[in-house]
């Protein structure tokens, strides 16, 4: 059946469905954030009120991923979150996130796994996937990502562009801001609009596992607008060239960061799946 778009009233429709089919949840943070997003949010709260308990939180560090385990419930579905260094470059990124996969896939055998992405997370998972290795997975979902870059990315790029002897200046003066401005340089790169030699025109391309996609968008149906940070075009996976037409699309009328409501849709989405 065609994958159509799931509009906003629909999902509000679905979110007191009660237990969801998929197995494991896998939830990966975006740009300066961390496991601590999704509860901050509240969306781990609905996910607890709908049957999802959290395994344990994936702390990936320079002696490798590591699985800090929580005690488990009664609950009949699993989700872990992760710890990924957000300003390194994507494909370092997603080897961490392709590590806690398989880890992920060891310890629930025969289970299936969604994963779902905010943000450069997206990215970061979207790229994980292509690079194999993650055999049961079953979904992705991605909210607000940067699927055709950003020209933020690009203004950041601009910004911290500064050549010898004025960089002496912004490196004493600059702060905070600049200070990781300058650290995230290599992730802006691969966050620029995909154009030959970038690492969304070569990720665009690629071949992607034979899954189930759904692009949550910032903006309504009428007018995809994205957010500060994203353009909605750019957050549709419908507009990747390999992914076109096999994406379901949702859009929600937020600002950039997560929000409460994604946890309702998640948890629709999931009750979705076959």
């Amino acid at each position: 059946m065609k994958k159509g778009m799931i509009t906003l009233l629909l999902i509000i429709a679905g979110l007191f469905h009660t237990a969801a089919r998929a197995d494991v949840l896998v939830l990966v943070h975006g740009y300066l954030s961390g496991a601590q997003s999704w509860d901050a949010s509240g969306i781990t709260a609905v996910l607890g009120r709908n049957g999802w308990q959290r395994a344990g939180v994936y702390a990936a560090g320079p002696a490798g991923v590591q699985l800090i385990p929580m005690k488990r419930g009664s609950a009949d579905h699993t989700f872990y979150t992760v710890d990924l260094p957000s300003e390194a470059p994507v494909l370092v990124q997603a080897f961490q996130l392709r590590q806690i996969l398989q880890s992920v896939s060891q310890l629930h055998a025969g289970e299936s796994i969604v994963v779902v992405g905010h943000s450069a997370g997206g990215v970061v998972a979207r790229a994980a996937l292509v690079r194999g290795q993650a055999r049961n997975v079953k979904a992705l979902i991605t909210i607000a990502t940067p699927h055709l870059g950003t020209y933020r990315a690009e203004q950041a790029l601009d910004a911290t562009d500064i050549p010898f002897p004025f960089s002496i200046v912004t490196d004493v003066l600059g702060g905070e801001a600049y200070d990781t401005a300058m650290r995230s340089r290599s992730l802006y790169v691969d966050l620029v609009r995909p154009r030959p030699g970038s690492l969304l025109f070569w990720l665009n391309n690629e071949p992607h596992p034979d899954i189930q996609y759904f692009s949550i968008v910032r903006g309504n149906d009428a007018v995809l607008s994205g957010d500060y940070v994203v353009p909605g075009y750019s957050q549709d996976m419908n507009n990747v060239p390999v992914l076109r037409g096999k994406s379901s699309r949702i859009s929600i009328p937020r600002e950039h960061g997560l929000d409460v409501l994604d946890g309702n849709v998640i948890v629709t989405l999931l009750d979705s799946l076959s």
